[in-house]
């Protein structure tokens, strides 16, 4: 029975390590997920709260621009200094964050998914 219990353990330990990689940015080669899922990731975690970060939801936040519309504002590598340097503007009451590089590559990648004509 311990045994039983010490594999589940383990693969549910397995699981949540993953998981925090991927939502960090990181994972190890066998494990990561491509840019677009990683910044689909980080977005869904810290923005979506106040933007809207799919193809079709709506920014609960009024300020808050949908991230398929970027591209109307501004050309969205632009976002890659703001993002490095951490965004302080945007809509009054929103976060500062700084991401990493390799988050922001997968931001950017994400976003750039995102694009409507």
């Amino acid at each position: 029975m311990n045994t039983l219990m010490d594999n589940a353990s383990r693969r549910y330990g397995a699981w949540v390590s993953t998981l925090v990689a991927v939502l960090l940015g990181w994972a190890p080669p066998a494990l990561a997920a491509s840019s677009v899922e990683r910044g689909k990731a980080l977005v869904e975690f810290n923005c979506s709260g106040c933007h809207a970060v799919g193809r079709t939801d709506k920014s609960s936040h009024p300020d808050a621009p949908a991230f398929r519309t970027l591209s109307k504002r501004y050309p969205v590598a632009d976002l890659e200094e703001a993002l490095a340097e951490g965004i302080s503007t945007g809509h009054p009451d929103m976060p500062e964050w700084v991401a990493s590089p390799d988050q922001i590559e997968a931001i950017i990648a994400y976003i750039s998914s995102l694009q409507q004509p």
